[in-house]
């Protein structure tokens, strides 16, 4: 696999991949994987929990060649945890404990989650649990450790309806402390009545809001540069999701006032 820059047929490609194949212990998640991203695009990866879409953002990214075990290798008892564990390169502290690409779901039980998160306990002061799509056994695993569960949700009615389906079945796994997070939210759009804002959500999912994050072009270019938006002091994602970290460790931060856009029409109108 290979990630240049070319000029094809005129347009300038900003991604090329060729020939990607990616297996493990013998078994092919897949191959023959060939395409090219153009400026401007806008790509979905879609596919079933386990086909191989995180795996192929990892291999983009440059992130897959440091992946040498899973959890499932951890659960299992092959390997100790801490010899999974991936160091960011920037951040000493900060570690990833990657899932298994390959195994089912079912390969790891909620009662090997609590106990891997107590062990781990001893030694993190805080540990994120990435819970998959969807309410089915994968989420149960997932939610089973949590002390806290946060709820990611976007300013839109269907996402805002899936956040409440979820907030349901965390109540009937007893988990009391469901704070809130509305991500990509566009300032202008929720001026307009276009999009959902604060007081919207808070009457559907009544829960408390631990963080608001604008939609920001600075997010995917710190993903492109392999560097995360909370170290960028100039990006309002950036800074908001700071906030909740400062919040999720007790502090009293107010909520940002977001800037909005205004049009060349907007610009246009204050000169008369």
């Amino acid at each position: 696999n290979k990630k240049e820059i070319i000029v094809w047929g005129g347009i300038l490609a900003i991604l090329q991949v060729n020939d990607i194949y990616m297996g493990f212990s013998g078994e092919t998640l897949f191959k023959d994987i060939n395409f090219s991203v153009d400026e401007k695009d806008k790509i979905g990866i879609i596919g079933v929990n386990g086909a191989g879409k995180t795996t192929l953002i990892k291999l983009l990214l440059g992130l897959e060649n440091r992946i040498m075990y899973d959890l499932v290798d951890v659960t299992s008892g092959k390997i100790p945890y801490k010899k999974a564990l991936v160091r960011h390169k920037k951040y000493e502290t900060l570690f990833l404990l990657p899932t298994s690409q390959t195994k089912d779901k079912l390969a790891v039980s909620p009662e090997q989650i609590v106990a891997l998160c107590a062990e781990m306990s001893a030694d993190f002061d805080f540990i994120l649990i990435d819970c998959p799509a969807g309410i089915e056994q994968g989420f149960k695993t997932a939610v089973a450790a949590a002390d806290i569960a946060l709820v990611v949700t976007m300013p839109e009615i269907s996402a805002v309806r899936d956040a409440d389906k979820i907030i349901g079945e965390l109540n009937r796994a007893d988990k009391e402390n469901i704070l809130l997070i509305v991500n990509r939210i566009r300032p202008d759009m929720v001026a307009k009545g276009e999009m959902l804002d604060l007081d919207d959500i808070n009457d559907i999912l009544a829960i408390k809001c631990i963080g608001q994050i604008p939609d920001d072009e600075m997010v995917v270019s710190s993903t492109n540069r392999g560097e995360p938006v909370i170290a960028n002091t100039k990006s309002q994602a950036g800074i908001a999701y700071q906030n909740i970290t400062r919040r999720l460790c007790g502090e009293d931060v107010p909520f940002m006032t977001f800037r909005t856009k205004e049009s060349f029409f907007d610009r246009l109108k204050k000169l008369f």
